[in-house]
């Protein structure tokens, strides 16, 4: 007997109506005392991680601003722009260790987050192989670059993003 191929169905896919509104991330005000993920939200591809960190983000651990936020430069006005475009940044908040808390940057940013997060814990061990920072460094500093060739910009004020497209 022949099996004969049985035909699938593919649905179009139809266009997100879902607005940014109903894709809300929480911010600082919303959970004072979380740490502060600081990421490009004209990004598909750091918006896209950011929603899944928040998605691990069991405990509440976590605040989320676009470094486009108005805010961001005010309270952190020793980080420029332009290492806000190379990184994403996470801000601690404030401890008895550190008064102002610390910024932790790019691959550094993401260990940390394997330390702080229980549902990535399982990269930890991965992520502190001694003498492997330079590793991962690297390797997230090249994906950086290329962000927007991987998934594009949602939009971008006055060319800003060109920076990245040049590369």
């Amino acid at each position: 007997m022949i099996a004969t191929p049985r035909r699938i169905h593919v649905r179009p896919a139809m266009p997100s109506t879902t607005t940014p509104s109903q894709r809300h991330l929480p911010g600082p005000s919303e959970r004072p005392g979380a740490d502060i993920v600081i990421y490009d939200g004209h990004c598909r591809f750091c918006t896209h991680g950011v929603r899944q960190l928040h998605a691990l983000d069991w405990g509440h651990r976590l605040a989320y601003m676009s470094l486009h936020d108005a805010d961001v430069p005010r309270r952190w006005p020793h980080l420029t722009h332009e290492q806000l475009m190379r990184h994403m940044y996470v801000a601690t908040s404030p401890s008895t260790k550190s008064p102002t808390g610390k910024q932790y940057a790019g691959a550094d940013a993401f260990r940390y987050l394997t330390r702080r997060l229980p549902l990535l814990w399982p990269l930890m061990p991965l992520m502190h192989i001694p003498g492997t920072m330079a590793l991962w460094r690297w390797l997230y500093d090249l994906i950086a670059r290329n962000r927007y060739r991987v998934m594009g910009k949602t939009s971008c004020d006055n060319g800003a993003c060109d920076i990245h497209s040049r590369h």
